[in-house]
Parts: structure tokens; C-alpha cells; sequence
């Protein structure tokens, strides 16, 4: 294993830091699907080097399983796949059900859209406070044992979730929001990760693409776009994180490298972390080799929090996000 590589107890072999997030790709709340680009930007990822791409059925109500399943079918052995259940869907509404009927034939139709036999990680996406967690669990683990999931994850819980999870089955990665803007769980969910030895996956390291540096107070997004509700992207908050961002750019290119690099390079240095790079299109994997081969510096991090409390003292947490208990 090597420093751009990481093993998720349960696998096989070490993956790489950078994961493919494929949520765009499934075209739900991303402006609707485009398959042929799909699959161009999963190959373009499995040749820069990621071998491990992270979905789940809800992105787009299983088209980006069906996705992942085409590209990895076109250059089999090339990755490992991520998926989540415990999501529902009623109308194209999610809602949260992890009842171990649920769960069982989530992993089927995983299987079935993804075209393989085992899934290597499998993740509760949401806490489902209708379900007892130790019968989600123990679902989960029969499913381990019977050779159809290689590792367990959770997604979104907190320490107190977790710990009733690791009573009845091993957890091997946790995931959760993570990025320079988004850093609640660094009081609690990190540090649990360090001491249980689970792996941190962190979704929106690019903080839905306001870290990639392009976006400007002309900037505007279609209703069917999930910024378009985040309050982060509205008029009275975003001048704020983009008087932030002008900074980051500048810390950023002290070291040479564009702000989107920066980001993830950021996620990468703060513990046993994978950053999950979005894209539904191959351009937009551009820049994966630059994360790989430096760091940053503690000069580099205290300029960091430096810029974060004068402009964003007070950041807003995802929580618009979190899909309803039920329908």
C-alpha cells in the first residue's frame, strides 16, 4: 500500500484515495441523465487510476447502478463498487426504510443493475429511526456470510448509531459530508473513525462544485438542480463563500495548484479519508493525478482556517440534504 492508496477492512487489496461519486451521473437532481457521457467519465476515471466508484439506487432510482454496471461490464476487474440502501422511493420521493425485507432486496436489485456477484462495500445510506439499527445490521452481516457484500458501511449516522451497529457486525467505512466549507464532523465522526479503524468516505469534498473555483456571483442554477436548494448557493449567503474562495484560490496557487486540487488534497490530509470526486462528464476528471505526490503544509492549513473565519465563521451545515423518515 502506498500514499495514494488506502485499505477498507474486509477488501481485498488497498483503493485508491480518490473514489468516482456517481450521483450526477444518474441524472436525478443533476439535470437529468446522459449515459454515453456516463460511461465515457467512468472510464476516464478507471484509466487515471480510481478503482473504486461509489453510487447507490437512489441516484436516479437505480439508472446509476445501471450506469456503473455498462461501464465496469466494458473494462471488467478494473474497480471496486460502493453502493448504499436504505432509501425508499415513492412519486420519485425518497424516504428512508431499512427493514431487513428492504434491505435484502435492495442488495438483489444492486446486484442485478450492477452485473456482479459480490458487492464490496454496501452502506446504509440514511438512519432509519422507524427500523431498530441492530435489524438492519444483522441483515446485513447474514447477507456478509452468505458471500454477497465483502464489507459494511453506514452513511450519515452519528458515534451513538455506530456503536449500536458494531454490536452485532463489523463497520468498515463511514460515510459523510467533508469538505474545507463542511467540517462539522470533524468534533466527532472523524475522531471515531481514527479510534474504530473505519475508513472515511467524504462526499461533497468539492462542496457541490463551489471548490472548483468557477462558479461567480452571476452563477445560477435550474430548480431541478439540488444547489438550486442548497442555501449556501443563494443571494445572502454565497457573496460570503466566494470572497472565501477568491482567497483559497490564492493559497492555492502559492503551492502551484488549481483551488479544486487543493480541496481534495485537504480532505485527503485530515485522517483515513477517501474523497469522492463527482463527475458526469470525462472533462471533469481532469486534475486526479495532481491531488497525489504532496501536501499541504501547516501554513498552508492555518491560512485555511484563517480565511474560513472571516468570511464563513458561522458555516452552514447540510442538513437540507437529509431525505424524509418517511413518505
Amino acid at each position: 500500500m502506498d500514499a495514494n492508496t488506502i485499505q477498507i477492512p474486509g477488501f481485498e487489496k488497498p483503493v485508491s484515495r480518490v473514489a468516482l461519486g456517481t450521483w450526477a451521473i444518474g441524472g436525478w437532481m443533476w439535470g437529468g441523465p446522459d449515459d454515453d457521457n456516463g460511461v465515457r467519465t467512468i472510464h476516464r476515471a478507471l484509466d487515471e487510476g480510481v478503482d473504486l466508484i461509489d453510487t447507490a439506487p437512489v441516484y436516479g432510482f437505480g439508472h446509476s447502478e445501471e450506469i456503473v454496471g455498462r461501464a465496469l461490464a466494458e473494462k471488467p476487474n478494473k474497480a471496486c463498487i460502493a453502493t448504499k440502501l436504505g432509501l425508499d422511493w415513492k412519486d420519485d420521493k425518497p424516504f428512508r426504510n431499512s427493514t431487513p425485507a428492504r434491505i435484502r432486496k435492495e442488495v438483489e436489485d444492486s446486484l442485478r443493475r450492477l452485473r456482479v456477484d459480490t458487492i464490496d462495500l454496501e452502506q446504509i445510506h440514511w438512519p432509519d429511526a422507524n427500523t431498530p439499527i441492530d435489524e438492519s445490521a444483522r441483515e446485513l452481516q447474514k447477507l456478509h456470510q452468505e458471500g454477497k457484500i465483502r464489507a459494511l458501511g453506514v452513511s450519515n449516522f452519528s458515534p451513538e448509531q455506530m456503536d449500536i451497529f458494531r454490536e452485532v457486525a463489523p463497520l468498515a467505512s463511514t460515510q459523510n459530508p467533508y469538505n474545507i466549507f463542511e467540517r462539522a464532523l470533524e468534533d466527532d465522526i472523524l475522531p471515531y473513525a481514527k479510534k474504530n479503524h473505519e475508513v472515511l468516505l467524504a462526499y461533497g469534498p468539492l462542496c457541490r462544485g463551489m471548490l472548483t473555483g468557477k462558479m461567480n456571483a452571476n452563477t445560477t442554477f435550474p430548480d431541478t438542480d439540488l444547489r438550486a436548494s442548497d442555501p449556501k448557493f443563494q443571494k445572502e449567503h454565497f457573496p460570503a463563500y466566494l470572497a472565501a474562495i477568491d482567497e483559497l484560490k490564492e493559497v492555492a496557487d502559492r503551492r502551484g495548484k488549481s483551488l479544486m486540487v487543493f480541496a481534495i488534497r485537504w480532505v485527503l490530509d485530515q485522517g483515513p479519508t477517501i474523497a469522492l470526486w463527482g463527475a458526469r462528464k470525462p472533462e471533469q476528471i481532469s486534475g486526479i493525478a495532481d491531488v497525489f505526490g504532496w501536501s499541504l503544509t501547516e501554513e498552508d492549513k492555518k491560512a485555511v482556517n484563517d480565511i474560513l473565519a472571516r468570511h464563513v465563521p458561522t458555516p452552514i451545515r447540510p442538513t437540507f440534504m437529509a431525505p424524509p423518515q418517511s413518505h
